[in-house]
């Protein structure tokens, strides 16, 4: 079975939405804006791109990402990498021709027997809604979590507000840096 890793920026109190500057959100960029930018705090980034088998985006963050992704040369690894895009309403048509290998998945089902395929980890990234939706299905494995010193209130949440079972984490890795960013990696415990 593989692995399915959920990686996020998240501020404090939870807020996923445009971290990197994507339109419509009052706080786009929040990342970025006065955090100082250090390299160390980023390098699981570079690990999820080495370590992962193929990448899972909800509609959303496909449409974001599909247009600039291709041509970035921090994201190499994921250009040739499967990729898979959970939509009830993408085409084929609607895909971008220059990011390698896409699948459409139209189900949280389809996801669960992705997860039963040979291969290495899946990495969801972005996607706020899809991994409500995960997490909600007992579907995630992992959290990869950068957690940012700002409170940013309203905004799109990693996690659902659904009234459920507690659900119980191992932290694996973690670390803490001199901009105040916070490393936590958790596994699912079942």
């Amino acid at each position: 079975m593989r692995t399915l890793i959920s990686t996020a920026f998240v501020s404090l109190d939870g807020v996923v939405e445009a971290p990197g500057g994507e339109p419509g959100y009052r706080n786009a960029g929040w990342t970025f804006k006065d955090i100082e930018f250090l390299p160390e705090a980023y390098e699981i980034k570079g690990r999820e791109q080495k370590e992962a088998g193929a990448m899972l985006l909800g509609r959303v963050s496909y449409e974001a990402f599909s247009p600039v992704w291709p041509g970035m040369a921090e994201f190499a690894d994921y250009k040739v990498m499967p990729k898979y895009v959970v939509s009830t309403t993408l085409t084929e048509d609607d895909l971008v021709s220059d990011w390698g290998e896409t699948t459409i998945l139209r189900s949280l089902d389809d996801v669960a027997a992705l997860k039963e395929t040979d291969g290495g980890p899946i990495i969801v990234h972005g996607s706020a809604t899809l991994n409500r939706g995960l997490s909600d299905a007992g579907l995630i494995d992992r959290y990869h979590l950068l957690v940012f010193p700002v409170l940013l209130g309203a905004g799109k949440r990693l996690f659902s507000a659904t009234d459920k079972d507690a659900q119980k984490l191992r932290l694996v890795e973690h670390e803490a840096y001199a901009n105040g960013i916070q490393k936590n990696v958790f596994d699912v415990v079942r």
